[in-house]
């Protein structure tokens, strides 16, 4: 990847920040069309911010819209809903500090994007093709983290619906373990499938039992006593570090967005302090970005769909 990168990056004049590697490190799973797409996503931004090099604040923009989709500036939250959002992303972001199986966190956020209100990204140190069981209850542990940080801070009645997503991945990833990857002691190693109902011209219904009933059962017994371990272990560590899930969400509430490096200054109650990039002097410096220039839009209105932290 860092090879792909140096090429397409020879189009671009770049700041004397930006470092190929470390934009290769923490994009894993990128192909040369999504380095490629990077790449031009940034000289785009800078052309738009009027700069004349592309620094890696750019990149690290370009590779979060890639990654994450695009940034809702014109939501506009409540300070109660922000307040919240901070908190839940604290706390998954706290767990997969503290939690060694976790994959380190590249950035947490408050700031909308797409459907969700916030969201906390962990990338793996390489590529990876397989996952095993440690990492995959760590997931877990990281996804309760949002809803056990709404319970300990809001108390039991004012959490939100925002764990939604984070709900379904766990018992995603619960039910894969015990259905299809035998990681269950009590159900041993067997793939069993679900039963289903199949409709046949529109009216007639035929159900398939891959399970027994008595089996469907321990398959949700399992599945749910995967996800209260989860529930349990996270509880457990953020009610331990109490002080630092406060700390973290202030930290969040004043920067809205922090890497993973910074969200451990947070932690160590230290200053976060970013580096501005100099530009080259005015009579030294080409104007090899392109530039660019918003269309006349006229504004639209509409609904949407009701955004969810993530």
């Amino acid at each position: 990847r860092e090879k792909i990168l140096r090429v397409h990056m020879r189009k671009v004049p770049l700041a004397s920040d930006v470092d190929p590697k470390v934009i290769a490190r923490g994009t894993p799973g990128f192909s040369g069309a999504d380095l490629s797409n990077l790449v031009n996503e940034a000289a785009l931004l800078a052309a738009r911010l009027g700069k004349r090099v592309v620094a890696m604040g750019e990149f690290e923009h370009a590779k979060d819209k890639v990654m994450m989709g695009a940034e809702r500036r014109s939501l506009v939250m409540s300070d109660a809903e922000k307040r919240m959002t901070a908190y839940h992303e604290a706390g998954h972001a706290l767990i997969a500090i503290n939690d060694p199986e976790c994959d380190p966190v590249h950035k947490a956020t408050i700031i909308p994007r797409g459907r969700a209100l916030g969201l906390v990204m962990s990338l793996p140190e390489g590529d990876r093709l397989s996952e095993n069981r440690a990492r995959l209850l760590a997931r877990m542990r990281m996804a309760m983290g949002g809803r056990v940080a709404e319970e300990l801070v809001f108390g039991p009645d004012k959490v939100s619906n925002g764990a939604a997503g984070d709900i379904k991945q766990a018992t995603s990833i619960a039910r894969t373990m015990v259905t299809e990857w035998g990681m269950s002691d009590k159900l041993g190693m067997i793939a069993y499938g679900d039963n289903s109902q199949e409709v046949f011209l529109g009216h007639s219904v035929t159900q398939n039992k891959n399970v027994s009933e008595l089996t469907a059962r321990d398959i949700d017994g399992e599945i749910k006593l995967f996800i209260d371990t989860a529930y349990s272990n996270a509880k457990a560590l953020l009610t331990e570090r109490l002080e630092e899930l406060h700390r973290l969400a202030r930290g969040l509430l004043e920067y809205e967005t922090l890497s993973g490096d910074e969200i451990r200054t947070v932690l160590r109650g230290e200053p976060v302090v970013r580096k501005v990039v100099d530009e080259p002097a005015a009579d030294a410096r080409r104007a090899s970005v392109p530039t660019a220039s918003r269309p006349m839009v006229p504004p639209t209105g509409g609904l949407g769909p009701a955004p969810q932290p993530g």
